[in-house]
């Protein structure tokens, strides 16, 4: 019997691993499919090429905004190819470090549950005193419009696999993934149209923040608002939309579809409701939120097996600290948890850290929030990147900073202070006494708390 066994071996399995090989050598590692993470092969990481080729593209035909003249014939007959090499040197990278793994501690194959301590893989079964089960999700498809459209139906798992850019795309979805990925296929050349069910974009929860990310993502973008298709099917080589708008029935013609509706889990392939009966609904397993346990089992979830939040970041640091709960069962600790931190690489890009306005509003907590916008904004004036704003949000009663939602140039960076400050507790008056460099886009974020201290001041 096995100390641990680790179902998964993407970003919060090969996490797991790695911490419990510095414990015990009595593991066991299952995947089925590939032996890389989602990160690597089909999210961040494809994406993130794509986007800043395209953002590079988009400053060079845009260069009047810092009063250079250009007259630029852009080629992107290469992008895609770019991108697969890349992709593929980041899947080699993590490769590398699993194959360097004991064989003995590898199996591949799917794990299906028999009993709380058993596994059946291949026709073997395997047992173990804990499971960690690190499944991941996968985009959700359409069923019947994936029979209708076949391959020209796809998601964020396919589109990294397109040997050229296509000259139309649809997207369904105005999230993060949709957003991000709209966003660069349109700067790079592709006319895309997106169908929105509502009005909201990204991640930003604050109503203010919403309204101007419509306005400034939509000036680029064509979004649907609160328009989804009636009807797909295939047209040749090309994909007819049939949709209503204004009380019309309207078409639209595309290469390709692409599915951004949110991600589904593949915890429903490993037959828990062998453990229990109650399981067989895995959207409400009982899993604690803070421990990550199953029930009282010496089962531990963690990842985007089952999160409204499939962050890397977090997934690894799950998987690392639930090995001490495995090796320690029964006694079962809170996994420390970090500051909450999610970036989305649109343009402008947003960022939520700490807790969000909805999170807040939701709780009744007693917050006022600092504002700055971004258009006056010294360095992003230079930078010709002036758009968007930050709110910050600040506790009344103790003048610590709660949280923050961004829609600027460079959120990325700025989030990580934010979040670091959120992380120490610190009060808006001791963040004021840091150095502010300038001019830099930081320096917004004075101005943002200094909004928040006046408010403050007043109401005191």
């Amino acid at each position: 019997m096995y100390d641990i066994i680790i179902i998964g071996a993407g970003t919060a399995g090969i996490s797991a691993y790695k911490q419990a090989i510095k414990k015990t050598k009595n593991i066991l590692m299952i995947n089925e499919g590939p032996w890389d993470t989602t990160c690597a092969r089909v999210g961040c990481m494809p994406s993130k090429v794509l986007i800043s080729t395209a953002n590079r593209m988009h400053d060079i035909q845009h260069a009047e905004n810092v009063s250079l003249i250009t007259q630029a014939t852009i080629d992107t007959s290469k992008v895609m190819q770019h991108v697969h090499d890349l992709r593929d040197r980041f899947t080699r990278a993590t490769l590398k470090d699993v194959e360097s793994w004991d064989p003995q501690h590898k199996i591949s194959g799917r794990a299906t549950f028999i009993d709380k301590n058993t596994v059946l893989v291949n026709g073997n079964k395997y047992q173990a005193k804990s499971f960690i089960i690190a499944v991941g999700s996968k985009p959700a498809v359409n069923p019947k419009w994936k029979e209708t459209l076949k391959d020209k139906l796809i998601t964020s798992d396919e589109v990294f696999e397109l040997e050229t850019l296509p000259k139309s795309l649809a997207i369904v979805g105005s999230g993060v993934i949709a957003i991000e990925l709209a966003q660069a296929m349109q700067r790079l050349g592709v006319e895309t149209t997106v169908f929105a069910r509502s009005r909201k974009i990204g991640s930003l929860s604050s109503p203010q923040l919403q309204v101007l990310a419509q306005n400034l993502i939509s000036k680029e973008l064509h979004i649907k608002f609160e328009i989804l298709p009636d009807e797909v099917r295939r047209d040749g080589p090309s994909v007819s939309i049939t949709y209503t708008e204004d009380h019309q029935q309207k078409n639209l013609k595309v290469d390709y579809l692409l599915l951004a509706t949110g991600r589904t889990t593949h915890l429903g392939n490993l037959n828990l409701k062998n453990i229990d009966s109650s399981f067989e609904d895995v959207e409400s397993l009982p899993i604690n939120k803070q421990t990550k346990q199953l029930s009282d089992l010496p089962i531990f979830i963690v990842g985007d097996a089952f999160t409204n939040t499939p962050i890397q970041h977090e997934a690894a640091h799950e998987g690392k600290l639930a090995v001490n709960n495995c090796l320690n069962y029964p006694e079962v600790k809170n996994l420390k948890t970090l500051t909450p931190l999610g970036i989305m690489f649109s343009s402008p890009e947003m960022a939520t850290v700490g807790q969000s306005y909805k999170q807040l509003k939701e709780q009744n907590i007693k917050f006022i929030t600092g504002l700055v916008h971004y258009e006056k904004q010294g360095r992003a004036i230079v930078l010709g990147k002036n758009k968007g704003a930050i709110e910050l949000y600040v506790d009344i009663n103790t003048r610590k900073l709660l949280g923050a939602e961004l829609l600027v140039e460079s959120a990325e960076h700025l989030a990580h202070l934010l979040s670091w400050m959120i992380s120490e507790e610190l009060r808006i008056d001791d963040i004021l006494q840091k150095p502010f460099y300038h001019p830099t886009l930081e320096e917004g974020i004075r101005t943002a708390l200094k909004h928040a201290r006046r408010q403050l001041d007043t109401i005191g």
